[in-house]
């Protein structure tokens, strides 16, 4: 077996295996959390029977370990179990909320790197100068607040002062009365609710790419081809985008991993803006104790953050031949 297909075999079995570890740690965690659903039932008056029943019926009742049996003999089957706050499936119920979060932080990342790349090359490109140095200073102090406090922010102006946008919510209530479920997305009730959400991922996580590019940058700028390229008599722009080419490779490198990292950071912002997404779901069931729920949230962060990182793993093999399992 070439080098390069054992790397390839050996990240692959560590992928698995830490997802099966990042499954198991969550169901041990959650259910070592003091107190289960029926805390809740109890404490709206349920009776010790209707306690006992829900209990037996989740397996509550029984060790830790015959839970995990039960848990991942449900998987096995395609069964990810029933949310019993909402009694409705888990998938039933999470899928279009995971959809809800994708269309959002999918776009906004994207946009957030293709604007980092062009603030961090005109930066990097212009070594001393005013932008240079004082340019990237409030995207870097948007960027090291906490979420929350830029949504908020945003809300108060752009929502409460200026009242342009809607305040929170992914539509209007009685808006998307009698459409399918992909008809609410094209509306202009829609684009004005995404706004500011999509404004918040933005002006949070901007800092990460432009200063990526802008080191970037730097770095390729004392490579001696740059300088071929200024001797040769290139326009200025056409030098700019043969350098911003070769700096735009870390940067390309790190968005699955920020996209990734930005799904995992969303919750206080869904949060804020009321976004029926799986931030926002995550809070609802943690709150409520809905165990199946949050172990699948919690689950496909986690799987989205570990397969980036694989594949990333598996492109840099590609690319750099130093990347290999020695014999």
């Amino acid at each position: 077996m070439s080098s390069l297909r054992r790397y390839f075999a050996v990240r692959s079995v560590q992928t698995v295996m830490m997802l099966a570890l990042v499954m198991t740690a969550l169901f041990v965690l959650f259910r070592s959390m003091p107190g289960d659903f029926t805390a809740q039932m109890a404490a709206s008056g349920a009776n010790e029977e209707a306690l006992q029943a829900i209990r037996e019926q989740w397996h509550l009742d029984e060790p830790l370990y015959m839970q995990y049996y039960h848990y991942l003999a449900n998987l096995a089957q395609g069964n990810l179990g029933e949310s019993p706050v909402y009694r409705v499936d888990v998938w039933e119920f999470t899928k279009l909320r995971i959809f809800n979060t994708f269309i959002l932080v999918a776009p906004a990342m994207t946009f957030t790197y293709v604007i980092g790349v062009v603030i961090g090359t005109v930066a990097g490109s212009n070594r001393g100068s005013a932008f240079e140095r004082f340019g990237t200073v409030p995207i870097i102090g948007v960027g090291s607040s906490p979420a929350f406090f830029t949504a908020i922010i945003l809300v108060i102006v752009f929502a409460v002062w200026l009242n342009l946008f809607p305040t929170s919510g992914m539509t209007s209530p009685g808006s998307t009365e009698g459409l399918a479920w992909w008809e609410p997305y094209l509306t202009r009730d829609f684009a004005a609710h995404y706004v500011l959400p999509f404004a918040a991922v933005v002006c949070r996580y901007l800092f990460i790419p432009t200063l990526i590019m802008r080191n970037s940058v730097v770095e390729v700028m004392g490579e001696d081809f740059t300088e071929y390229y200024r001797l040769t008599g290139l326009p200025t722009m056409t030098r700019l985008r043969h350098i911003a080419k070769h700096a735009s490779i870390p940067v390309i490198t790190i968005y699955p991993v920020s996209l990734a990292r930005a799904l995992g950071g969303l919750v206080l912002i869904e949060t804020v803006f009321n976004w029926p997404g799986i931030g926002f779901t995550l809070v609802e069931a943690v709150l409520a104790r809905d165990y199946p729920t949050v172990q699948f949230v919690f689950f496909v962060v986690a799987a989205f953050v570990i397969i980036s990182n694989f594949l990333v793993d598996l492109v840099y093999g590609v690319i750099d031949p130093r990347i290999r399992i020695d014999g």
